[in-house]
């Protein structure tokens, strides 16, 4: 009974951090799930919704996909145990996925950008990833204009 309860509110605890500067800034291609490495103190402050994705972005080191700038407060009740808060996390990608993203990466203006951070139904924590080419400054009041279009749209609908 006891272990059915906690299985229960596992559940029930959904996590999801977004970076909605990522789709302003960037033109998206190839979105791919990804495995984070944490350590015990930071997936408990992951629960509690304390991070940020804002400001991060992937690098290879040594064939291998770390994510930089990601930051996720200290848990409260952690002790000498805790973790940094900004610290290089290595992100977990099949072969060929990882081979494709550095492929990319070697194209000039390419980045890799986090768009999503949440906790799976399993309860392992996953981060949306896609590579990005940074747009020009008449792309985004493009964008712009096409956001206030729309909301424009939608209240004329509404009244009608």
């Amino acid at each position: 009974m006891v272990a059915l309860k906690c299985k229960e509110m596992k559940i029930q605890k959904s996590v999801t951090i977004l970076n909605k500067r990522a789709r302003f800034e960037y033109e998206l291609s190839d979105e791919v799930e990804a495995g984070v490495v944490l350590t015990g103190t930071e997936i408990k402050s992951l629960r509690s919704s304390k991070a940020s994705i804002t400001e991060s972005f992937c690098q290879f080191t040594d064939n291998e996909l770390y994510i930089i700038n990601m930051s996720i407060e200290e848990y409260k009740l952690g002790t000498f145990y805790n973790h940094k808060a900004k610290r290089e996390r290595k992100l977990l990608l099949h072969k060929k996925e990882m081979l494709k993203f550095n492929k990319k990466m070697n194209d000039v203006g390419n980045t890799i950008v986090p768009l999503k951070l949440y906790i799976n139904d399993a309860g392992r924590a996953k981060i949306l990833i896609a590579v990005g080419k940074g747009k020009k400054l008449f792309d985004k009041r493009e964008s712009i204009k096409d956001r206030e279009s729309k909301r424009s749209l939608q209240r004329v609908l509404k009244k009608s």
